[in-house]
């Protein structure tokens, strides 16, 4: 079954702890991971941060709402015990508890009105709306935008040239630490004019290595015939590493075909090409940065 979302987690995270015991998180993530049947991918899959799994995370959440709401307390760093409040709770024998139950509780209602903005009331109601938590609200929302942000610019850089845009393959290996300096990598691009061949780079500044490269800013599929007339390329330059850069995509049969080369070719297709612009700031300017902070529970241990 899919990972149940943090209100749905409310419910049987307070009747574990209706016993009155002292209870760790990761003892409840366990427990509840096995009530609802949770296979071993869903118990390992990770928010898109890859910081946290999701059920620990949405676990954590139901824990910290049903707190602030006096539900729950915590006795010791790490765990949680049921107070009387919840224990009268679970006496009414309730169906679901969730945002909307906790809001009865003037202690959450206070949690929930501290510095609110309109924009925190959006926010509010699309992880209610979405059963999200707020981290998860926040990370899966990063991803939308990148993942606009990606079509965008991928759309931009087909309108390129096809030598400004083997400039920019450059620029782009440059910044993630191939080939030295723009200039020297710049004076290598287009020397080579071997056939399936656009130019070379250096792996590192020392130069120990040569990575050949082939930049087709294409609309149309990259097939199997293109990649082994590169692979014919590097053989013929008695090469050990080649990329295949193109504004496209591969072909099943292209891709197959490199994994089972000697010589190691690496296919760069758009989105990953966008993907990797992004992360290396090239052609992308930052609008906004924010944080997400925890609480450093160390810092508040005295020796």
């Amino acid at each position: 079954m899919a990972i149940p979302d943090y209100q749905t987690l409310m419910l049987p995270l307070l009747q574990l702890a209706s016993d009155g015991g002292v209870h760790s998180k990761q003892e409840a993530v366990e427990k509840l991971t096995q009530k609802f049947s949770l296979s071993s991918e869903e118990k390992s899959e990770l928010l898109p941060s890859g910081t946290q799994t999701i059920i620990y995370n949405r676990v954590g959440w139901a824990q910290t709402y049903m707190k602030k709401a006096g539900l729950l307390a915590s006795p010791k760093r790490g765990h949680f015990q049921i107070t009387d409040r919840g224990k009268e709770l679970l006496k009414e024998k309730p169906q679901k508890v969730g945002v909307k139950l906790l809001s009865r509780y003037e202690e959450f209602s206070d949690f929930k009105s501290i510095h609110r903005t309109k924009d925190d009331e959006t926010l509010e109601a699309a992880v209610v709306d979405d059963f999200a938590t707020p981290e998860e609200a926040i990370e899966y929302g990063y991803q939308k935008v990148v993942a606009t942000l990606s079509e965008e610019l991928l759309s931009k850089v087909k309108e390129c040239t096809p030598s400004f845009f083997e400039r920019l393959v450059v620029d782009l290996l440059v910044s993630m630490g191939y080939g030295g300096s723009r200039k020297e990598a710049g004076e290598v691009l287009g020397k080579s004019g071997d056939g399936g061949i656009d130019g070379i780079i250096k792996e590192d500044k020392l130069g120990l290595d040569i990575i050949y490269i082939q930049a087709k800013r294409w609309d149309n599929v990259v097939g199997r015939p293109e990649i082994q007339k590169f692979a014919g390329a590097l053989l013929g330059q008695k090469a050990r590493k080649g990329i295949f850069i193109t504004t496209s995509s591969f072909t099943k049969e292209a891709a197959g075909y490199a994994k089972g080369l000697e010589t190691k070719v690496i296919l760069v297709d758009g989105s990953n090409l966008a993907r990797l612009m992004i992360d290396h700031d090239l052609g992308v300017s930052t609008t906004a940065s924010y944080q997400v902070k925890r609480v450093d529970s160390d810092y508040f241990v005295e020796d």
